[in-house]
């Protein structure tokens, strides 16, 4: 099944400006926050939820706009600066569905705020389980209700106050039809045989955690170009100075230094902080350089022992063949593709791509049932064990 919508029409529908009950104000006050709180818990049915970020703009990934809509309660827009204890909102829909999309987004910032779901319905998750040719929320809503949702406004900044009126239309109007959206994806989930997967996901979905990174400055852009431990010890301090800084001037890491900055000068011949200042990218300010030399020389003075390993920390094993892993993940992919093929979905639903990878990685490999454990064991789904373990396990057989 896929999406009746494709973005190439979109731009035929009609524009939704605004929710049909208008723009609100802000919630921004605790008597303000009471009453929305109010209205929440005597409303119906589920509540659709979103969350506005900086990303790229502010330190972390906290929400600087939490939108809600229930019918009976209609559209409360929050302030999470001014109001940064929602636990009384959390409280307030208590039993009650939430309705977010791309919910992983969402969750992790909402916590953060004391917001925890009793159950939830991803709009996202559920079209790609109906293999949605696209799954961003303007797509699903245009095909499925037939307006356009106007995205011009998804990469401001949300911190930025007060929020112009275009800025909260927009954020309003990414709850105002998550009801009605959640109501037709029921429908055809259910048609298509896919509504117990969906209940799977979705519970699934509530323990969601973000990923906890040992080594966080790996994630840097670009390691791959440094040729030694020694210049990844001077990323790895380099990377602790930048978020310190960062943290404390409320901006991404990257304003302070680009990854692709912090790359050049652990790669460079340092001699002094203007030498920082005159490689290629921008920043650091000429401050900062002298900074980022102190640690940058305090790293050279280290040795070559404590500087790090070329792959993250806890990454070894027993080694494989490298040619019998590759055989390997092409016979499983090619399984799962015949599998996601008959269950007309994408091949990553049915089982995430690192899964494959650490079980054509392992350094022996059982029947189904073992296959079958494994996959219990990286939480997957019982209706996705169901459907790929055996499949998976004669994918191997011959190898």
């Amino acid at each position: 099944m896929s999406n009746p919508q494709s973005d190439d029409s979109l731009e035929a529908l009609p524009l939704l400006a605004e929710p049909a009950a208008g723009v609100p104000e802000v919630v921004d006050t605790p008597a303000a926050l009471a009453t929305a709180v109010a209205a929440l818990r005597s409303g119906s049915g589920p509540v659709g939820l979103d969350a506005e970020r900086a990303s790229g703009i502010r330190y972390g990934q906290r929400a600087f706009l939490i939108q809600l809509k229930r019918v009976g309660a209609g559209i409360v827009l929050v302030d999470p600066e001014a109001l940064p204890d929602l636990r009384g909102v959390s409280r307030a829909l208590d039993g009650v569905e939430w309705i977010l999309h791309a919910a992983t987004q969402d969750l992790p910032c909402l916590a953060e705020r004391g917001m925890h779901p009793d159950a939830l319905f991803d709009t996202e998750l559920a079209a790609q389980l109906l293999n949605f040719e696209r799954i961003g929320l303007a797509s699903v809503v245009g095909g499925l209700l037939g307006v356009r949702l106007a995205k011009e406004h998804s990469a401001v900044d949300w911190s930025h106050r007060p929020l112009p009126h275009d800025w909260l239309a927009y954020a309003a109007l990414d709850v105002e039809l998550l009801p009605q959206l959640e109501e037709l994806l029921w429908q055809r989930l259910r048609a298509a045989g896919k509504d117990g997967f969906a209940v799977q996901e979705f519970a699934h979905l509530k323990t969601f955690e973000p990923k906890v990174y040992a080594e966080p400055w790996r994630r840097v852009h670009g390691l791959g170009a440094l040729k030694s431990r020694r210049q990844l010890g001077r990323v790895r301090a380099m990377w602790a100075l930048r978020d310190d800084l960062a943290e404390d001037r409320d901006v991404a890491p990257g304003r302070v230094v680009p990854d692709k900055k912090l790359v050049a000068i652990a790669a460079g011949h340092v001699r002094s902080p203007s030498d920082i200042l005159h490689l290629p990218g921008k920043g650091p300010t000429p401050a900062d350089a002298r900074e980022f030399y102190s640690v940058l020389k305090a790293a050279d003075k280290l040795p070559e022992s404590s500087m790090p390993g070329r792959k993250a920390d806890g990454k070894a094993g027993p080694r494989v063949d490298k040619d019998l892993v590759k055989a390997r993940l092409e016979a499983l992919r090619a399984s799962l593709g015949h599998v996601a093929a008959e269950l007309d979905m994408p091949r990553e639903i049915v089982l995430a791509p690192k899964i494959l990878k650490e079980l054509a990685g392992l350094p022996s490999i059982g029947d189904g049932a073992f296959i079958a454990d494994f996959l219990a064991a990286h939480a997957a789904r019982p209706w996705q064990i169901e459907y790929a373990a055996d499949p998976l396990a004669r994918a191997l057989a011959n190898l």
